[in-house]
Formats: C-alpha cells, sequence, structure tokens
C-alpha cells in the first residue's frame, strides 16, 4: 500500500494539489449520499461566492469532478440560484485544447486510411470536460457531429481513480466504516466514469438507446456512423437546429408535456430495458418548442445487472403503493452485507414510515434527495449496506429531477411510473396477501 502510494502522489506538483484532490474526491461521493446537507449549509451561510470557488476547485480537480458540478447544477430544490448558475457554466466553460492538439488527433485517428472529410469545422460547437464536439462533412456530403477525445485525458483521469481507490481504502480503515463496501463502490462508480473514455462503448450504447427507444416518436438521438468511428473519434448523425430553450419561454402545455416525456424516457430505462443514461442534465437533454426531446452524449450509460434492475423496479412501485413492509424486504433481500445483530425490526418500522410520508407526493412536494438520504440513512444506522450499483438508477434520477421540476412542479413522479411498471414488472405480492 506504501509503494503504491508514493508512486501515485509522486505523480502529482504538490502537496496542496494533492489534498485537493483527495477532498474533491469525498466531496464527490458525498453528493450522491448528501447534496441536501451541503443545500442547507450554502443557504444558511449565504456565502455569494460559493458558486464561484466550487466551480474553480471543480476544474481544477479534473473531468470527473466537473461532471459532479453539473449534477449540482441541476439541483434548483438544493441549491441557491447564484450557486447553479456557475455550476451550469460548467458544462460550456471548460476550454479547449489547441487547434494542433485536435488536429493531431483527429487526423491521427485516421492514419492510414483516407481522410473522410470534406469540410472540418475546428472550432469546437461544444467543449466537455472529456471530449469536444465538432461539425463536420463527410465526403458523400452528409454532415455529422465528430466527437473527439481529449489528447492525454486517459492518462489524467486514471491517475485520479487509482487516488480515489487510495481514498476509499483509508475510509475503509475507520472503525464505524468498515463494514461499509467502499472498494465495490469505488469499482462501480468509478469505472462507471472511466467507461467514459470508452468511445466503442458509446458507439455501442447510442445504437442501443435508439432501440430501446424507438417506440417513442418525440425522441431523437443521433445514430452512430460505425464506418467512421475510431478509438478517439466518434462520429454521429448531425441533429439540425439543436439549441436549448429555457422552460419558462414554452407554453404551459408543451412544458407539461415535456416533463411527461422525459419521466416516461427515464423509467423505460430503469425498469424495462436497464440500459439507463445517468447524465441527462441540461448539457445532453434539449426540449425542443413543442415539447419532443434529444437525447446526447451516451458516454455515461450504465448496464444494470438484472437482480438490480427487478429489485429496484419492485421498490419503487411498491413505495408508490405504499406498501413500506414490502420495500423494507426488498432493502434486506438486495442489501450487499447487514452488519451482525441488526435491528431488523427497528429498520422495518422506519422504512415504513419514510414510505408512508412519501407515497402519491407531487413534484413540488416529493424531493428525492431528501428521500435517498433519509434512506442510506437508515441503511447506515442499523447496519444494511447496499448493493453499489443500486447508486446509478438513483443517480438517473437526480440528474433529471431538477429539470422535471422546472417544468411540471405538479407532476405525481411515483403515479408517472405505474404505466410503465404495470406494463412490463408487476411487483410481487404484497406482504400479508
Amino acid at each position: 500500500m506504501a509503494r503504491a502510494a508514493g508512486g501515485i502522489l509522486s505523480e502529482l506538483p504538490g502537496t496542496a494539489l494533492r489534498v485537493l484532490r483527495v477532498g474533491g474526491t469525498l466531496f464527490g461521493y458525498a453528493v450522491v449520499f448528501g447534496p441536501a446537507v451541503l443545500g442547507a449549509r450554502l443557504r444558511r451561510r449565504r456565502w455569494a461566492h460559493a458558486g464561484e470557488r466550487l466551480s474553480a476547485l471543480l476544474t481544477s480537480l479534473g473531468p470527473s469532478y466537473i461532471k459532479i458540478g453539473q449534477l449540482l447544477s441541476t439541483r434548483r430544490d438544493l441549491l441557491p440560484e447564484r450557486v447553479r448558475a456557475e455550476l451550469g457554466r460548467l458544462a460550456d466553460a471548460t476550454p479547449a485544447p489547441r487547434r494542433a492538439r485536435l488536429e493531431g488527433v483527429v487526423r491521427g485517428a485516421y492514419q492510414g486510411r483516407s481522410w473522410p472529410f470534406a469540410e472540418f469545422g475546428w472550432t469546437p460547437m461544444a467543449t466537455g470536460s472529456i471530449a469536444t464536439v465538432h461539425r463536420a462533412v463527410t465526403l458523400d456530403g452528409r454532415k455529422v457531429a465528430v466527437k473527439v477525445r481529449r489528447p492525454g485525458i486517459d492518462r489524467v483521469m486514471r491517475r485520479d481513480f487509482r487516488l480515489t481507490a487510495l481514498a476509499m481504502g483509508g475510509m475503509q480503515r475507520l472503525p464505524r466504516l468498515r463494514s461499509m463496501p467502499f472498494k465495490v463502490m469505488h469499482a462501480q462508480v468509478g469505472g462507471a466514469i472511466l467507461h467514459q473514455l470508452d468511445f466503442a462503448a458509446e458507439r455501442s450504447a447510442l445504437g442501443d438507446l435508439r432501440t430501446n427507444l424507438r417506440e417513442f416518436a418525440w425522441i431523437r438521438i443521433p445514430a452512430p456512423m460505425p464506418d467512421l468511428c475510431t478509438e478517439d473519434v466518434l462520429v454521429m448523425e448531425y441533429v439540425e437546429g439543436l439549441a436549448r430553450t429555457a422552460s419558462e419561454s414554452l407554453s404551459t402545455d408543451a412544458r407539461k408535456a415535456a416533463a411527461r416525456r422525459v419521466m416516461s424516457a427515464v423509467y423505460e430505462m430503469l425498469f424495462v430495458d436497464g440500459l439507463v443514461h445517468c447524465d441527462l442534465h441540461p448539457g445532453n437533454l434539449y426540449i425542443e418548442g413543442d415539447g419532443s426531446l434529444v437525447i446526447l452524449d451516451a458516454g455515461f450509460v450504465i448496464k444494470l445487472s438484472e437482480p438490480v434492475r427487478a429489485s429496484f423496479a419492485d421498490f419503487f412501485i411498491n413505495m408508490a403503493m405504499g406498501n413500506g413492509p414490502l420495500c423494507a424486504e426488498i432493502i434486506i433481500e438486495s442489501a450487499a452485507s447487514i452488519a451482525e445483530g441488526c435491528d431488523l425490526g427497528g429498520f422495518r418500522a422506519g422504512l415504513a414510515e419514510l414510505v408512508t410520508e412519501s407515497t402519491g407526493a407531487r413534484s413540488s412536494e416529493f424531493n428525492l434527495a431528501k428521500f435517498a438520504g433519509r434512506l442510506f440513512d437508515l441503511q447506515r444506522r442499523f447496519g444494511l449496506y447496499p448493493v453499489p450499483e443500486f447508486a446509478f438508477p438513483l443517480l438517473s434520477l437526480l440528474v433529471v429531477e431538477g429539470i422535471v421540476q422546472s417544468l411540471d412542479p405538479e407532476l405525481d413522479f411515483q403515479a408517472e411510473a405505474m404505466p410503465v411498471l404495470r406494463r412490463r414488472n408487476m411487483p410481487r405480492a404484497s406482504v400479508g396477501s
């Protein structure tokens, strides 16, 4: 362990940056488990420069942490507007690499084969933490969007992954945290972030999402062009007329339709297909004037295992039906580990109370982050530790929750799920039936 730590830390320029990276890592994992606490602290302190400082910190820590900021920027129910506005700029404010470096990556990707473009816009039309996106025209006249992986990003992200592994290992040594599955959690959540470097996997995910959601005529997802894709370059069809539409500029009917369509698409992914887009922030989810949707960037798409998909669907439908006892049984059966001497009766009673409070709540009343926080707190108190893979369904819902609330505060999250759940995944029999 010491030798590995020395090798990793020797790559970092100094103690200050090392501390920032470790602190940022802990903050990143806290996003899923405790964003409500962060929001409350910021509101109490009314820290005028919170957004700027947090944005600067996440930018300095690198691409994994910039994505955390993008997630937080959607949480209008948890963070002040001035903080969210600053974090929202992270999607657009990442500086693009110099043209020479970009050109080196793209031309290198097609080395040994014919150059496939009649035109190529070297100035990015979108700049992200992992890649830039360019408009181009192929030799046969097709307009395409070209996603180019940032030069050197693979080395940076893998170094950070090793550092977070050390941080998780250190937390696992703390007496009160020894039973927490931090290493497994890091492997799955951190591995999912590294997975975004794999353009072949993203190309496949784009195709699978198009197939899975093909019944929804109001969703557009660009088709990948496999013959033009390489390890460092992902080429897909160009979506014409793409522009971000503020919810305030939509008609009431369009807002309500868009809110329901967002939830329908997410629920189809979660409960039916198990292939889940976990990064539907406003930079990847576009809402058009008529309420139709455009979904982009399939880098952070996770395939849930069948047991997790089925358990999450079971939990959700029974939560919507107010069946707290069965929700508790599902959590107990799917737990990664249960502490010795765990008070299962106390856990069942606590979860039943939480489910009863949440059943039937509308968008303006139901706060998923607070619900998840209370659920995790119950699990921690009673020693039931969830399968880390459960973080992905929650993450996908957390990202879109703020968007949906801005479109239609009266939307009933749980009721909207029922048609999908009843059509494809009927719940097990209720306790006592």
